[in-house]
Order: C-alpha cells, then sequence, then structure tokens
C-alpha cells in the first residue's frame, strides 16, 4: 500500500546521495553518551552528511561534541539526560518533545541505549527513526536491570524503521535476544587521513607524560573510557607478568570514566594514566602495541584507529571486537589476565612481528573500515526512508528478517502516521 503523503515522489531523484530537490533534507541526531566512540561516530557521520549538504542538528547533552559538530556546521539543541535510564526519563521524553518540535526533522538517529530509549519514546514512529545501539544495553547490566533492558529492546523495536548494528555479531546478539527488527549491519569506519603512520621516536618526543621514556623502551597504550566494558582492570592484572617477561615495558592508560580510582588503586608500578584526550591518534603512533581487553563490544573504534596509524592491535574474543580484526589475525581470551600477558609480552619480544601486523592493519582499515564507506553505507539507508517508496504493505510480516538492502519506506511530517508505521504500531 502507498501511503497518501502530498509532496511529490523523490526517490528517482536522489539516485546515489540525499539530495532533495525542494529543501535539505533534516537530519536529527540524538545522542547520549557525548564522548567516546559514540560522539566520534555522531561527529563523522555529521561531517558526511553537512558536506552532502543536509540540514543536521545534534541533540545532545553538554561536552565536548556539541562544540565539535557545531564548528563543523551542525545546529545543536542542548538535551539534558542522565547516561543511564532513571527517574528523569520521563522529563528528558518530554525536552526531547520539544526538540522534535522546533527542528521538525525529516529523520532521527538514535545513538546509543539511553537516547534509543528517550528518542523512541518520544518520535513513537511518527517519522522515519534510525536506532544504533553500539552495543546491547542488555549486556551492560545484569539481574532485574538486564531483563528490564531486553523487555524494552524487544518492545521499542516496533518504533525504529531500521536498526544499525556496527558488526554482524551485534545483529546476531539482538536477534537471538528476541529483538524483531529491520537490520543493517553497517561497520564503523575511521578516517585514515587523521589516524596514519608517524615516526615513533618524534611522536613520543612531543608527549609530555612519555619525556625520557626514550624510543627503544616496549610501550602499551589503551585506548578507551575507563570503564567495566572496557576491561583495564583485566590488563591492570596481567600487568606484572608482562613486566616480568619485559623488563622496562610501560602501559599508558587513556582515557578516563567511573573507575578511574578504582583502576589508579590497582595500578602496579609504571603505569601512566593519560586522562581525557580529544586526539588519541598520537597515542597510537608513540606505542609499541595497543590493547583493548573489553569484556563486550558492539565494534569499538580504538582497534580500528590504531591499525590505522600501523600498530599491532590486541583485543579479546568478544562479539564485534573480532570482526574489527584483519583475516587471519586472533583475538585473545576475554577476562584471562594470563593469556594476555602471553601475548602481549609475546609481541613486545617481536618486532618484525608487530611491523608485519601493523602494515595488515593499515590496509585492513583503508579496505574494509575507512568512514567513507561508513558514511556511504548509512546514506543508503536514509535515502530509502526519505524516498517515496512503494512496497510498504507488508513490510511488517519481513520483520525480523536478516535484510541485505531495505524496502523503502514512505515520509510523513512529524504527528503523522504512514501506513507502514501504523501497521508497525499494531
Amino acid at each position: 500500500m502507498r501511503h497518501t503523503d502530498q509532496r511529490p515522489a523523490r526517490a528517482q531523484e536522489i539516485p546515489t546521495h540525499l539530495a532533495p530537490t525542494d529543501r535539505p533534507s533534516r537530519i536529527l541526531h540524538i545522542t547520549q553518551p557525548v564522548e567516546g566512540g559514540v560522539a566520534r561516530v555522531v561527529t563523522d557521520l555529521s561531517r558526511a552528511q553537512l558536506a552532502d549538504g543536509l540540514h543536521v542538528t545534534v541533540a545532545c547533552p553538554g561536552g565536548g561534541l556539541a562544540p565539535a559538530v557545531q564548528e563543523l556546521g551542525a545546529h545543536v539543541r542542548h538535551w539534558h539526560a542522565t547516561r543511564a535510564p532513571g527517574p528523569t526519563l520521563l522529563q528528558e521524553v518530554r525536552r526531547l518533545r520539544r526538540v522534535l518540535s522546533e527542528v521538525r526533522p525529516d529523520l532521527v538517529h538514535a545513538h546509543s541505549a539511553k537516547a534509543g530509549l528517550a528518542a523512541r519514546l518520544a518520535v513513537r514512529g511518527r517519522i522515519p527513526t534510525v536506532f544504533q545501539p553500539h552495543a546491547w544495553s542488555f549486556e551492560a547490566v545484569s539481574g532485574v536491570a538486564a531483563s528490564l533492558a531486553l523487555k524494552w529492546e524487544r518492545w521499542g523495536a516496533r518504533w525504529a524503521d531500521q536498526v544499525v548494528c556496527v558488526s554482524e555479531a551485534e545483529r546476531v546478539t539482538g536477534e537471538r535476544a528476541g529483538v524483531r527488527a529491520r537490520w543493517r549491519v553497517i561497520a564503523n569506519g575511521v578516517d585514515p587521513e587523521r589516524f596514519r603512520p608517524a615516526a615513533m621516536g618524534a611522536v613520543r618526543a612531543g608527549i609530555p607524560l612519555l619525556a625520557g621514556l626514550g624510543d627503544h623502551a616496549p610501550l602499551v597504550v589503551c585506548v578507551g573510557r575507563l570503564c567495566r566494558q572496557k576491561g583495564q582492570d583485566i590488563l591492570l592484572a596481567a600487568w606484572s607478568a608482562v613486566v616480568r617477561q619485559v623488563p622496562g615495558a610501560r602501559l599508558v592508560l587513556v582515557g578516563d570514566g567511573p573507575d578511574a580510582p578504582s583502576l589508579r588503586g590497582l595500578a602496579p608500578e609504571g603505569v601512566l594514566f593519560a586522562g581525557a584526550t580529544d586526539d588519541a591518534a598520537p597515542w597510537y603512533q608513540a606505542a609499541d602495541l595497543v590493547v583493548l581487553p573489553s569484556r563486550w563490544e558492539g565494534m569499538a573504534l580504538a582497534p580500528l584507529e590504531a591499525m590505522a596509524c600501523g600498530r599491532p592491535v590486541v583485543i579479546t574474543d568478544v562479539d564485534g571486537a573480532r570482526e574489527s580484526l584483519p583475516p587471519g589475525q586472533g583475538p585473545v581470551p576475554p577476562e584471562d589476565p594470563a593469556a594476555l600477558a602471553r601475548t602481549i609480552a609475546g609481541l613486545l619480544r617481536d618486532p618484525a612481528r608487530r611491523e608485519s601486523l601493523g602494515r595488515q592493519g593499515r590496509h585492513h582499515v583503508l579496505t574494509a573500515h575507512d568512514v567513507r564507506h561508513t558514511a556511504g553505507a548509512v546514506a543508503d539507508v536514509y535515502r530509502e526512508l526519505l524516498a517515496d517508496g512503494s512496497g510498504a504493505e507488508g513490510e511488517s510480516a519481513s520483520i525480523g528478517a536478516h535484510a541485505t538492502g531495505s524496502a523503502s519506506v514512505g515520509h510523513a511530517p512529524y504527528g503523522e502516521l504512514t501506513e507502514y508505521r501504523k501497521s508497525i504500531l499494531t
């Protein structure tokens, strides 16, 4: 059934990019958190979409993301929201509805669990909605909280025209958990011009924290939010064994987060804490080896950024993470300090192997994880959802199928429902 929107059909007018003839499409990104990998994804997408001539607005709490996207030319709407669901959720949804009324977007793209919760409650299928979990909420908690998160994700999927997963493993996890959605897998990408190889000695000389370290001191770097997900405690548990096998090795944790105080208490002598940074590239370039011992992931950006800089990476064998590695490179078992220590020490003692892995990693990023490919794939999703396409009748019957391409879905102004959206809400 074709919907009855009175605007002229645009499907044939948008052959490769989003370029409506009447006015630029209004894209509203909604995100909480505002730091780390999610913020970088939103920034990269905003940059690409602005370059394509779209009207881009980002709704987010305060933090480094807002000025970053403003500098690119995006509009920003302050949306006060906590990182986790809580008693203020209703107020946050109301605030978001006001933002929607002001911006009147043609499409909403909600990033991560909290924004995905509030955005879908605020929109409720009335305009095209993309939800990108960036790792599932029910994996981040346990007990009653996990049960509630899973129930919500199953229920809330009806209010997403497309669920974009950053890895096939993330999609499979959602599907096996009973989340019935229209899926699209779009792997994370990074900018290979920003993250590129550089002379290690020169980079180290420019980082005050590494003053006096020298060009040849073995250096391991871990970049990520200091929290349970990223597993820095596992790396610290492994570090004494690394130093016994590689005397003089140093470890730097780059990032900040709720576990910073406890991690400082666990850290053996010689571990350095760099704090948060707006530019992790020098840290990758200064490292002999980059490690991310995560407990769970969607698909972390840090290993991709490190490989783009020509540095070898060690990651744990968790969903999403293993898909970021080049063919033939294997992860280490999760939550296994002994295995992690053996792998790190072995690579620190083998410079030829590190150099080979670094070359392979750079090539892998250029061919499979260039941010331009990611932005183009997201543009394809937007184009399909915004197009005045046919085939809406019966779309609800395909929910839960692993779509390699998505049927076009009609668009309606905020507050109205297309026939497709009526079908998935009933």
